[in-house]
């Protein structure tokens, strides 16, 4: 039997057999087709990357997309209260029960020079030490509580800074006054090696950073430029450097007015001009005092210009802070 079909004066004459096998033959064409589609490793599309949490815009010029956050979005936060409610998590007095042994600093300090440690050399041996034996004190991390807020803190400060100035390893960083390395660890792990300078003033903060936090954090390998001094001297950290960011945290409040204003002017040529920022933390009282006119003149006769206030909702330290942001106005 066959199926016949009439084009002009020409006969085309199709067999069942082979109709029904030039349909098989497609089907399995088709099959292997969308198998091969199904499995392909393509990139994703550009719709479908933007809904990561790794292709969160952060800074850059106009029209660039990048990839680095810092801060915690929205959704991180949801999710931490989530957790803690999905669980049931309240909190609880931080007293002595099975597996938890709450003890003061001072009482780890006491153990410590007590016991010597976990384990120790007994007699004839007992004066064996580590490679640099880490003072008691740092160990029970008493210098965590040596400013005034919280030591966690410090991690909500590297954040904004780092965001607000589009920072990148790259980047030249300028503490002024980084005591024990509370906001400095931040920036030290992120930046590349010795593009963390910081000026201090203190002893006690200088033995924490270097004995205990670098070592205990394990970032000796990013060589920090840390020097000690005082009266805003920065002449030991070369003469070419140029920074994207200097930056001091409840430090400028606590020195005289004439202090601030040397620092500043000694500062403002190493400054990255127009893109490099300088942020000072809780107040500007050595310019507010001089009055509006006369600090903007002052600021002006540096190269500096004010930029703005800024509130930063912090996430560990359970309030808001204060940041005043500066930049170097002419080249």
């Amino acid at each position: 039997m066959a199926l016949s079909s009439s084009t002009s004066q020409k006969g085309v004459v199709i067999t069942i057999p082979a109709l029904v096998l030039s349909v098989s033959a497609a089907a399995i064409f088709l099959f292997f087709l969308l198998s091969t589609l199904s499995t392909c490793s393509c990139p994703p599309s550009a719709a479908t990357a933007s809904t990561g949490a790794a292709a969160v815009s952060r800074g850059g010029k106009y029209g660039e997309v990048s990839t680095q956050r810092f801060s915690p979005t929205q959704d991180d936060i949801k999710w931490i209260r989530d957790q803690i409610r999905l669980n049931g998590i309240q909190m609880q007095p931080n007293v002595l029960r099975k597996g938890i042994n709450p003890r003061t600093r001072a009482r780890q300090l006491q153990d410590l020079i007590q016991f010597k440690g976990i384990s120790h050399y007994e007699e004839p041996e007992s004066n064996n030490h580590t490679a640099l034996q880490c003072p008691g004190e740092l160990l029970v991390e008493e210098h965590h509580s040596n400013y005034g807020e919280p030591w966690a803190g410090g991690r909500d400060v590297f954040e904004f800074l780092a965001e607000s100035t589009h920072l990148t390893p790259d980047s030249r960083v300028l503490e002024i006054g980084c005591g024990t390395l509370r906001v400095g660890l931040h920036f030290i792990r992120y930046l590349s090696t010795e593009h963390f300078h910081c000026l201090e003033r203190d002893e006690l903060s200088l033995m924490a950073a270097f004995r205990y936090e670098l070592p205990s954090q394990g970032l000796l390998h990013k060589r920090p430029v840390i020097v000690k001094g005082e009266d805003m001297e920065f002449s030991k950290f070369g003469t070419g450097v140029v920074y994207d960011l200097i930056y001091a945290s409840a430090v400028f409040l606590h020195m005289p007015d004439k202090l601030v204003w040397l620092g500043l002017e000694r500062l403002a040529n190493k400054l990255k001009p127009y893109e490099g920022r300088i942020f000072v933390s809780h107040n500007i009282k050595f310019c507010s005092r001089l009055g509006g006119d006369e600090c903007t003149k002052r600021l002006t006769s540096l190269g500096l210009e004010y930029i703005g206030k800024h509130t930063h909702d912090s996430l560990l330290f359970n309030h808001y802070e204060i940041w005043f942001e500066f930049r170097r106005s002419k080249a």
